[in-house]
Parts: structure tokens; C-alpha cells; sequence
């Protein structure tokens, strides 16, 4: 036999190598996508988780503040009404102050945010 000849067998036998190799690194790089979005999406809801329950706080913080502030205020200026009513106002201008900022500063921010930790 020359060199130049070429066995059948050896080449079926190469060919089905090649074949097995391809389909286990395809099986292989599907599983590795799997982890890195699954890894990508515990990101996200860890960060979500942190910030419902930061803010679940800061609504118990404010609340409370509210209340001894409007006291404070209604005691101080012998007008208990006066200290709610300016307390409520507060609040009012912070909701105003919150609304007229959310799309140009806070939304992206939090987007960014997200955003930063899907792709870390």
C-alpha cells in the first residue's frame, strides 16, 4: 500500500471521533450558558431582594421619624394638628421631589445598577 491511500475504517473511525467531540463540546457549552444565566439571574434577584428589604426598612424609619417629628412639632407650637399637617407636607415635596426626578436620575441609576451586576 502507498502512503497516499487511505483506509476507509481509519477515516469512519476519525470521522466519528470528530462527530462525538462536537456533539459533547456543543453538550458541554449548552450547560455552561445554563450556569451563566443562572448565575446572572441570582445576581439580579439577590439585588432586587436587597433593595425591597432596604426599603422596606427605610418606610418603617420614615414612618416612625414622621410621627415623632410631628409630635415634636405639635408639642413645640402647642398645636398637635400643625405638627401632622406640616409633616405631611414634607413628605408631600419629597413624593413631588421624587416624581420630577425618577426618569431623568433615579430610574437610570437603578437600571445602571442592575445593569452592572448582570454583567460583573
Amino acid at each position: 500500500m502507498n502512503e497516499t491511500e487511505v483506509k476507509p475504517e481509519g477515516v469512519k473511525t476519525k470521522a466519528r471521533n470528530l462527530i462525538e467531540s462536537i456533539s459533547e463540546y456543543v453538550q458541554i457549552y449548552l450547560k455552561l450558558g445554563a450556569v451563566n444565566a443562572t448565575e446572572k439571574a441570582t445576581v439580579v434577584a439577590t439585588v432586587v431582594l436587597t433593595i425591597a428589604i432596604l426599603a422596606v426598612f427605610l418606610l418603617f424609619i420614615l414612618f416612625f421619624t414622621g410621627i415623632g417629628a410631628a409630635i415634636w412639632l405639635g408639642d413645640s407650637w402647642n398645636n398637635v394638628k400643625a405638627g401632622y399637617f406640616t409633616v405631611a407636607g414634607v413628605y408631600t415635596l419629597l413624593l413631588l421631589l421624587f416624581l420630577s426626578l425618577r426618569k431623568k436620575m433615579i430610574f437610570p441609576y437603578m437600571r445602571d445598577h442592575i445593569i452592572r451586576k448582570v454583567y460583573e
